[in-house]
């Protein structure tokens, strides 16, 4: 049954909720409300899973259906599903092994390595299958080598061209393979798949879905968003070694930053095609249940950024899970930092004291280019710095442009590394400057933003996402300040597809190499344009929550609210849509296409007809 939108509704505008929301609104205004309702619905996220999943059945094809399309695959790979096994619940092994059994595509093996289970039902069952299914191949272990080891029992049965890996007590939806050997149809040169996943209760109960980004290198060096259901080709396991001993808890963490080393081929299927299994003993049912994995991830990541060269170290993030490496700056480059400015010297005064108080960063110079400012107070504190080393006014004497405003600033410059920034911004963290750079002066990373937040210690920008309300939001906007975000996400480093031009660094040889900023966007969308060219030039585009500022949004050139302003804006909205139209029409592959375009919050996304 479809759910009708008057089931949705009632789901989520229950009388107890609206009456909240209204006394919220007479008491502290409409942001508040905002923040409020959000947070008084994300808890609701169960019933927005369940409606999800309700509509999601009305609009698949059936599994009869999926069968018949299963069989007509031109590109039909064996996939040995690995589970190795010890000691594990008669029920949630039994249910894990017909998970495999009820899958739609059936050219599959299932290999399974008993580390030497103390609990003799373990063998009676393993047995069991393995009598009456050939597809099901069972060694049993005189010892338990560990759950990197035992992995490695299970990969030596493989005969599969690809291998899945699937946990003793976890399950597979029943189209799991078949979905991702359709996508191998369409691109067989692919070499590493992961899906979404949700995590399943005792009682079979689905919650807590995970709709994770595409492909994401700092995504993954900050946290194992991949994680499961994970497909990768069985060539490329052996090359690396399978799993290593020493890294339990994280071996697959550990198998996937070796993987990523040799191949860039990587897909992610934006369906959920994993259940973790949820109980006391589970890390889905506590983070905590397994500490020492954390401490695998880190020495995990160390060993792989030194593979990959990249100077730094590795520290715990904000979180259980996540983590932060920190890279050496080579060296102490120039910085040259940006402030277009018209009058409003309050903001302006308030934004260059912070800068030079709070920056630990010593090698850097302010340029204020100063766009047609009258008042006398402005011009009486640009004075004070005419004779200044540290920061250089420059005149722009054309009406506001903020795209031709930082052209002509940057052609000024002779430094490095650029930081456009806004004059109504005020630096919080001390080593905002570093935060960025030691990523900027990475080879493959074009742009970097930071975390900022409103005076109200809500959050203004987390990074960008496109396509919200049919043009461009900001993730995570008016969510506390202590808030962690979608699964993390507002504190953790990540790529993401554009960063707001308010606070961004980048590369001087990288801002000519795609030709500036587009003067066609002279109020709206010019960062975003700006960003959407480097990656269109094969360049990263990172988000650090290190660098942190306050951001007074529109303070000096206010908001878009008469007829003229509205015009304007209206003409650049349509001239961004015409020229990332291809772009905007595939979706922000840093964001998942089961979350809401509505709004900013990564509510799910119910699909209605």
């Amino acid at each position: 049954m479809r759910p009708s939108v008057s089931d949705i509704l009632k789901a989520f505008l229950s009388p107890n909720i609206m009456i909240k929301a209204l006394r919220i609104l007479l008491q502290q205004g409409p942001r508040a409300l905002f923040i409020k309702i959000v947070f008084v619905l994300r808890p609701r996220i169960r019933i927005q899973y369940k409606l999800y999943l309700l509509a999601q059945k009305t609009l698949e094809d059936s599994e009869d259906t999926k069968r018949d399309k299963a069989k007509a695959f031109q590109y039909r790979p064996k996939v040995s599903i690995l589970v190795p096994v010890y000691n594990t619940d008669e029920r949630w092994l039994r249910l894990c092994i017909e998970s495999v059994l009820n899958q739609v595509y059936d050219n599959w093996e299932l290999c399974i390595a008993d580390g030497g289970s103390t609990k003799k039902h373990i063998r009676r069952i393993l047995e069991e299958y393995a009598q009456y299914y050939s597809r099901i191949k069972v060694k049993f272990l005189t010892e338990n080598k560990g759950i990197a080891g035992n992995s490695n029992e299970a990969l030596a049965l493989a005969t599969g061209e690809f291998v899945g890996f699937l946990d003793h007590d976890d399950e597979l939806p029943p189209s799991a393979l078949y979905e991702v050997v359709k996508l191998l149809n369409e691109s067989q040169d692919i070499d590493f798949v992961y899906s979404d996943e949700d995590i399943i209760s005792t009682k079979g109960e689905r919650f807590d879905p995970y709709f994770k980004p595409d492909w994401s290198p700092d995504t993954l060096r900050s946290t194992n968003y991949i994680c499961h259901f994970a497909v990768i080709r069985e060539k490329i396991v052996d090359e690396v070694g399978g799993f290593r001993k020493g890294y339990e808890g994280s071996q697959d963490y550990d198998l996937f930053l070796r993987i990523i080393e040799r191949t860039e081929r990587i897909a992610h299927i934006p369906k959920v095609l994993y259940h973790w299994r949820s109980h006391p003993s589970s890390a889905a049912y506590s983070p905590s249940a397994k500490m020492y994995a954390y401490n695998s991830a880190k020495k995990a990541l160390k060993e792989h950024i030194n593979r990959m060269s990249l100077n730094g170290e590795v520290y715990d993030g904000p979180f259980l899970g996540s983590y932060r490496i920190k890279y050496r700056i080579a060296g102490s480059p120039m910085v040259s930092i940006i402030i277009p400015t018209k009058d409003k010297v309050d903001a302006l005064e308030g934004c260059i004291t912070s800068i030079l108080k709070r920056s630990s960063y010593e090698n850097f110079k302010i340029f204020i280019v100063y766009n047609q400012s009258v008042e006398r107070e402005t011009l009486k504190y640009y004075k004070e710095f005419k004779n200044g080393s540290k920061i250089k006014i420059l005149s722009y004497d054309k009406p506001f442009n903020f795209s031709a405003i930082n052209n002509y600033a940057v052609s000024q410059l002779d430094s490095e590394y650029i930081i456009f920034l806004n004059n109504d911004t005020k630096i919080i963290s001390s080593d905002w400057i570093e935060a960025m750079l030691e990523f900027a002066q990475r080879k493959d990373v074009g742009a970097v933003g930071p975390l900022l937040y409103f005076p109200d210690e809500t959050i203004q920008h987390a990074g960008v996402i496109l396509g919200i309300r049919g043009y461009v939001g900001h993730s995570h906007k008016y969510f506390p300040r202590n808030s962690f975000g979608y699964m993390g996400r507002a504190r953790v480093i990540q790529n993401l597809s554009a960063v707001t031009g308010a606070c961004l660094m980048t590369k001087k040889e990288v801002f000519y190499k795609i030709g500036g900023f587009d003067e066609n966007c002279s109020h709206a969308f010019n960062d975003i344009d700006f960003c959407l060219n480097i990656r269109k030039n094969g360049y990263l585009i990172v988000y650090t929550p290190y660098a942190e500022l306050y951001h007074y949004e529109c303070l000096t050139r206010g908001y878009d609210d008469t007829s003229e302003k509205k015009a304007r804006s209206k003409k650049e909205a349509e001239y961004f849509q015409r020229k990332w139209k291809d772009v905007l029409a595939k979706g922000d592959p840093y964001y998942n296409p089961n979350l809401t375009l509505d709004m900013e919050d990564f509510s799910i996304r119910i699909p209605i007809r």
